[in-house]
Formats: C-alpha cells, structure tokens, sequence
C-alpha cells in the first residue's frame, strides 16, 4: 500500500464538455495532479463503460483521446507518478463492480438521485443508469484512492463507495482503503463544498451539457468571442449588491466563482474584491474578459497536442493500472472463493 493518498479521477468522454465540467472537475484535478505528484499516485482515467451508458458513439475513440489532451491542455505536467489508462483496458473494472454488485442492495441504487433524474417520466431505463454507480466505486477501490475529486452532485456516489467498502470489509477483513468522506474530499481541493459551476440562465441549476439553451452553457469550443457573450447575458438579481450568497444570488455566486477558478483566485480573494459593488455590468465584463482569455489560450494549446503524445502516456499507464487493479481482484477473488 503507498504510504501517500492515491488520487483519481476520471471525465465521460461523449461529447464535448462544459465550462462547468472544466472548472469544477477537470481543471481543479489538475491543480492537484501537478502539487501532489511528487509523493502521490495519480491516476487519470477514461471511463468509456460510463461512457457507453444509454448511447454508443461512433466517436467515442476520437473523444477519448480529445478528452486526454484536455489535461495537458489545462496544465498537467507529466511524470511517472501520473497514470493515464482506459477503463475497459483494465478488465478488473468489470469484475470488480460484479462482485460488488454482490453485496449491494435494490435499495441503495434506488436513492441515487441521479437515478431519480435520468429515469423520471421514463417507463424503462438501461440497468447501466441504475448500476453505474456500483462500477464507480470499483474504479474507487481497485486502487485504494482517497480523494477523488468531483462536483457535489457526485458526493453521493462517493457514499455508496464507502459503504460498500466498509460492508466488505467487515465480511472479509480489511481489504479497501475508503475514499475520504465527502467534507473531507472537498478540504483537499480547498473548496467549502463541491464545485458546481450553475447554469448562466438558470442558476438554480448546474451548467449542463445536455440542457437545450445554448446560452446557459459554454463549451470547450465555443468562440472567445461567443463565451464571453454569453456571460455578458447571464441572468442576475435585483438585489443590486455583488456578494456570494447561492441561494439568494446564484446567478451572482456563479460568475464570482468562475472568475476565480479561471484565474486561480482564492474565492474569498475574489469576493473581497467584488465585495460593496453595486453595479453588476462591470462585474460581467471582468468575467466576460477573463473567460474570452481563457478560452482563447485554451484552444491554442490544445491545438498543438498530437495524438502520439497521448497514446504514449496511455501504454505506460495501462500497464500500471492492470497491474495495481489485477493484484487488488486477486485478493477480492480468494476471499469469495473463486481464485
């Protein structure tokens, strides 16, 4: 067992993603990647079993490798501490998440809210949005990750992990290492809660990529030019009072919180700067112009990754990740009597 936290984390790769998925997930793992690499493990992974779920995209081997370059688009700085690997190139995954699925329950599926959204008005649903959570946890466990870093609305799964690694435990002897809870998680990567970056026309809910109005969610690749319109129509309040309050100023909250995952900005460094401000247009063009900027050196680095690069690291990766996750489903395998 490394005497460090593993760290890990993982982003579906159907389509292109929000600023929202790039702020709050991606970019913040990132930031972790590069600071706690020289002592932990880090393992970045692509789930293409998640990705699979309720669709099958003809592109999913070209997202895939565009989904990479988003880290080191982002800033990540490769070493032999930072593991790249697909999912279904790592059969453990699979096996793992059967034999939990052995020990969960109906019921526990059940409360997933995200169950609860994606199966709601529908007669029937695919086993996998009912399941996939259970698969998650096996990405978890298979490696003895501590700190997985994710938006709220994945804190529950992140639960369900823990449970279903402490009930293990308890039936075979200690055999996972439970990710760290939820609060915990989110002291690691220094937020107060998980990241959720809102929709810029409906704050009340998160940015999306699947919501229908184009202008509540930017995208990777939008135009500077388009993102930044976009944030200039964001809708407000009357409150006439810039301050960061999510529940009587989402839409507020929102920008101050992009404003300073952008810029690398302590929150509260942002706030203060912001804080008595009356007028809500400047604080749209500062956000306006820090986005545009963003976006526009985003894209140009991205543009010069070649794939060679990716694939590289992906070889290395794969190899360590079958051989932690294989070692790990041997042990599970002799406790259940099937090795």
């Amino acid at each position: 067992m490394n005497k460090h936290p593993t760290i890990l984390t993982g982003i579906r790769v159907n389509s292109e993603i929000t600023l929202g998925n790039f702020l709050g997930a991606l970019l913040p793992m990132v930031r972790l990647a590069n600071q706690h690499s020289d002592k932990s493990q880090v393992n970045i992974f692509v789930p293409d079993l998640h990705s699979i779920i309720d669709q099958v995209d003809g592109e999913l081997q070209a997202n895939i490798i565009h989904s990479l370059k988003y880290y080191l688009a982002a800033g990540l700085e490769p070493n032999p501490n930072i593991h790249f690997y697909r999912q279904s190139r790592v059969p453990a995954h699979s096996e793992l998440c059967w034999i939990l699925n052995c020990i969960a329950t109906m019921g526990e599926l059940n409360r997933m809210t995200q169950y609860k959204d994606k199966s709601s008005g529908k007669d029937s649903v695919d086993v996998g949005i009912f399941d996939y959570p259970v698969l998650m946890a096996a990405d978890i466990l298979l490696y003895d990750a501590a700190y997985i870093p994710v938006g709220e609305d994945q804190f529950q799964h992140i639960e369900l992990t823990r449970r279903l690694g402490e009930r293990f435990n308890k039936r075979f002897g200690e055999t996972f290492v439970l990710p760290a809870t939820p609060k915990a998680q989110a002291e690691f990567m220094h937020v107060d809660e998980g990241i959720r970056i809102r929709d810029l026309q409906n704050p009340e809910k998160k940015m999306s990529k699947s919501n229908p109005s184009p202008n509540g969610k930017i995208m990777l690749s939008d135009t500077p030019e388009s993102a930044a319109k976009k944030i200039m129509s964001a809708t407000t309040d009357s409150i006439g009072k810039v301050q960061f309050d999510m529940f009587n100023q989402p839409g507020i909250s929102n920008l101050l919180q992009i404003e300073s995952l952008i810029n690398n900005l302590p929150l509260q460094d942002v706030i203060s700067t912001w804080a008595g401000e009356t007028h809500y247009g400047d604080l749209k063009q500062k956000v306006a112009e820090s986005t545009q900027t963003f976006l526009a050196d985003f894209q140009e680095k991205l543009a010069a990754i070649d794939d060679s690069v990716v694939y590289e690291l992906l070889e290395t990766g794969e190899t360590y990740a079958n051989q932690v996750a294989n070692t790990k489903l041997a042990k599970v395998q002799k406790l259940f009597g099937l090795r």
